[in-house]
């Protein structure tokens, strides 16, 4: 009976339940886009480590930022590459590039070099070509989606980077950092283009082998190269993060709009729930006058919070799952990990509680003698 009750008494009034949805929708798609771009953004701060394949990397000592590191010698390569319990170890070169545009004008760009044959850290994702056109010796990848930003280059066409010659062998798919987009190419090449002198890499990268505890190879390795630091993948992507978004003010533009929005659902809510009780005076004084106790309509209440709770999540979620299908793959970035969604509907849940909060105090708070005045 309650349930039923509470599901009349909400849709009565099709206006205010749809207001109070309305709010609900908001704090879902608002807050949620909000999120995805965040994430989005995020996973361009760290693509380079992410997508490695490496389980440690060497690297400079005391740089909060791997894009802004030194250089470490070769030698490290070969130093560590000895050790019982690597599978491989590999140098990359990592630096800034300006490429020289058709029509004069300059982009900046990340380089990214990795060492033939293997290719470690390279692209995975391809538009047009493959990985085989880092074996090229000019060869360089440019990003689907930077294609425009570079006038439209073609595989086979030739451009400048840092005044020296390179040609495209390669176009990619959704491989784009948060430092410019970015090119791949080999580790000869990319020192070519960055000056960076044959005995001196960026970082080295470490697979260990099946069965190899990677904190224990880590502790190890940085006793052998007590002058370079030697950090866990996941570590060093956090660590990536944390460092743009504490010098790039995004965490905080971010959040300050993710709470407005938080806010505005919670108002929108509140409102529309007290709205709805004061309008329903003397129904509620009726329910108390046929035997309803007041946990009854404390009950009643709070099933409308949990329907308006429920189809604004339904309605919130399909709109922004529209919005992440037609984002993905273009220019903004939009993403969301799996356990997101989750936490994010059962805040909205709590939300929707605590905004019918106000409406559920008055409700209760209804006296029966109410139904005949």
């Amino acid at each position: 009976m309650r349930r039923s009750a509470s599901l009349k008494m909400l849709f009565h009034e099709r206006a205010t339940a749809l207001g109070s949805i309305a709010g609900v929708v908001a704090i879902i798609f608002l807050v949620g886009q909000q999120l995805a771009i965040l994430f989005g953004l995020l996973s361009y701060m760290s693509f380079l480590v992410d997508n490695s394949g490496a389980d440690i990397w060497i690297k400079t000592q005391n740089t909060n930022n791997f894009n802004a590191s030194g250089t470490i010698p070769m030698s490290y390569r070969d130093r560590v590459m000895g050790v019982e319990g690597i599978e491989w170890a590999e140098p990359v070169v990592i630096g800034a590039g300006l490429v020289k545009l058709k029509n004069g004008n300059f982009q900046a760009a990340q380089i990214f070099g990795t060492r033939r044959p293997h290719l470690v850290g390279g692209p995975t994702r391809f538009y047009q070509g493959s990985i085989d056109g880092l074996l090229d010796g000019e060869g360089v990848t440019v990003d689907k989606l930077d294609l425009a930003t570079l006038d439209f280059p073609k595989i086979g066409d030739i451009f400048e980077i840092n005044n020296k010659r390179a040609r495209v062998t390669a176009i990619t798919q959704g491989m784009q950092g948060f430092s410019g987009f970015i090119l791949y190419t080999n580790i000869e090449k990319a020192r070519e283009l960055v000056s960076m002198s044959t005995d001196r890499c960026s970082n080295v990268l470490i697979k260990v082998k099946d069965g190899t505890k990677i904190e224990e190879m880590r502790l190890l390795l940085q006793q052998i190269l007590p002058k370079a630091e030697v950090i866990a993948t996941p570590k060093l992507s956090k660590q990536t993060r944390l460092y743009y978004l504490q010098n790039t003010g995004i965490g905080s533009s971010f959040g300050l709009t993710t709470i407005i929005a938080t806010i505005v659902g919670v108002v929108v809510i509140s409102l529309t729930m007290y709205t709805n009780v004061l309008n329903k005076t003397k129904d509620y004084a009726v329910l108390r006058a046929l035997g309803a106790r007041k946990i009854d309509v404390l009950y009643i209440v709070f099933l409308q919070a949990m329907y308006i709770a429920i189809i604004g999540i339904f309605v919130g979620f399909t709109l922004l799952s529209m919005f992440l299908f037609f984002t993905k793959d273009s220019g903004l970035p939009s993403y969301l990990p799996w356990w997101m969604p989750i936490v994010h509907a059962l805040g909205t849940i709590l939300l929707c509680i605590l905004g019918s909060t106000i409406a559920m105090r008055r409700a209760v708070s209804i006296e029966p003698a109410t139904a005949f005045r």
